[in-house]
């Protein structure tokens, strides 16, 4: 199997474009053991980019994630969220200070906020540029901003990335957050890249997938990771689910698969509102 594909962030960093989510982790004392093991190996597999948030479980996700990346810091690129509630001056570095706590590290790598809320963007980016120089984090980024919020940044902003909702069932960003993040040169990170499994019973999904011998779920990766310039950060909370994700990268869909996808989940025909789960 071939090393990972890489996206370059704009700070010329290259991070695998298959990483691994934890929404939803920790909150299940019992399926810790089982996390943990998913997410090591998928860093066995090359899925070193690693993306959590103080919100998951209430830092709970962040614990498991120390607990399977203990020993092996050094491998991993490593995402975490600031809710827009701490995003002031004095709570974003609280917050993060508590991140790294949970995390057991003394750097996160690249830290968002993770949507945005009543604090002037201004102040937030203030504050993470404060961290940088600490040394705290390495980068910033944002999360679920829309065109006009990306035009609000101050000027000078250097996002690493904009992670927003995207995949075949969500495809509002391609009319006009996809294009301008491309002229920024700022990657996209899709959440929920299979919508949290929804999609999977879909009938041209499964069509395409037995085409290819694969599975919805690495048809539906694939499909986000056809864009170069994306990251797609799906959930695994087992071995076999994390094996099956790696292997989307071996899908190569034709023409042919993307226009069957387009007609069963046409694109954007106009400007929609962001959306979020």
């Amino acid at each position: 199997m071939a090393d990972p594909r890489t996206v370059i962030l704009p700070c010329g960093v290259a991070v695998t474009a298959l990483g691994q989510g934890t929404w939803g982790m920790g909150e299940v004392p019992g399926r810790r053991a089982a996390e943990v093991s998913a997410l090591r190996a998928g860093l066995d597999l090359g899925m070193t980019l690693i993306d959590t948030a103080e919100m998951y479980g209430d830092g709970a996700a962040e614990e498991v994630v120390a607990e399977a990346v203990a020993g092996r810091r050094d491998e991993i690129f490593l995402v975490s969220k600031v809710l827009p509630s701490h995003a002031d001056a004095g709570g974003v570095a609280e917050a993060c200070r508590g991140s790294l706590r949970r995390l057991r590290t003394d750097r996160i790598d690249l830290y968002l906020l993770h949507w945005r809320g009543a604090v002037p963007l201004e102040e937030t980016v203030e504050a993470f540029e404060s961290l940088v120089r600490e040394g705290a984090i390495r980068s910033w980024g944002v999360s679920n901003l829309d065109v006009d919020d990306l035009a609000d940044l101050p000027p000078g902003a250097g996002p690493q990335t904009d992670q927003v909702l995207y995949n075949l069932s969500r495809r509002g960003p391609e009319y006009s957050l996809l294009p301008r993040c491309r002229e920024l040169s700022i990657p996209v990170m899709a959440y929920s890249p299979v919508e949290q499994g929804r999609l999977l019973g879909h009938t041209a999904l499964r069509d395409v997938a037995a085409a290819h011998g694969a599975t919805p779920a690495q048809i539906a990766l694939a499909w986000v990771l056809r864009h170069e310039d994306v990251i797609a950060i799906p959930k695994a909370s087992s071995r076999a689910h994390v094996e099956e994700n790696r292997a989307a990268l071996e899908v190569d869909l034709t023409a042919e698969d993307l226009a069957t996808l387009d007609r069963a989940f046409p694109p954007p025909g106009s400007k929609r509102p962001l959306e979020m789960l």
